[in-house]
């Protein structure tokens, strides 16, 4: 006996409202995914670098000479 499957080579019965939020959330992923790698880095990075500018840029006035004649 045939089955009808074979015949028309029918795919999985899905449901439609499920599909469209899982490919919806897929698409936001995908875009948050872009914009991470766009503005690359975390909070905590971004401060650590901050810090670290800032240390060196203190480092740096601290060892000026104040001139007298200035």
């Amino acid at each position: 006996m045939i089955k009808f499957r074979e015949i028309f080579n029918v795919g999985d019965v899905i449901n439609l409202r499920q599909e469209r939020k899982r490919r919806k959330r897929n698409a936001k992923e995908a875009e948050a995914s872009n914009n991470r790698a766009k503005f690359g880095l975390t909070k905590g990075e971004k401060t650590k670098n901050k810090l670290e500018s800032d240390r060196a840029a203190q480092r740096l006035d601290d060892h000026r000479k104040d001139d007298p004649e200035a």
